[in-house]
């Protein structure tokens, strides 16, 4: 069975960091994109940040640019992703996804883990 664990999550103060981790099972990570994704209350699902499964290429909405930083262990089968800088309007629940396709449009993404909070706040 196909199955991510998302973990790392927390309140964090503005400016703090925290560092997600999605653990994949059932599943080699590295034959698919992987995603992180977030939903803050009342707003859409939205891409934070891809790393392909081919060359390692990345791509990062423009608010999150110079902030975070997504990696990949496949030895691990183990993606992460560090936060730094944080800012209030970081706060949401944060998903990891796997996908065939370096897209960042929900639709492509078949298998998601089950969301980590992230709160961010004085």
């Amino acid at each position: 069975q196909l199955q991510f664990v998302e973990s790392g999550g927390g309140l964090v103060q503005p400016g703090g960091s925290l560092r997600l981790s999605c653990a994949a099972s059932g599943f080699t990570l590295d034959n698919y994109v992987i995603g992180w994704f977030r939903q803050a209350p009342g707003k859409e699902r939205e891409g934070v940040s891809l790393i392909s499964s081919s060359d390692g290429s990345t791509y990062y909405v423009d608010s999150v640019k110079g902030r975070f930083a997504i990696s990949r262990d496949n030895a691990k089968n183990t993606v992460y992703l560090q936060m730094d800088i944080l800012k209030p309007e970081d706060t949401g629940v944060y998903y990891c996804a796997a996908s065939r396709l370096f897209v960042v449009n929900t639709v492509a993404y078949a298998y998601w883990g089950q969301g980590t909070q992230v709160t961010v706040s004085s």
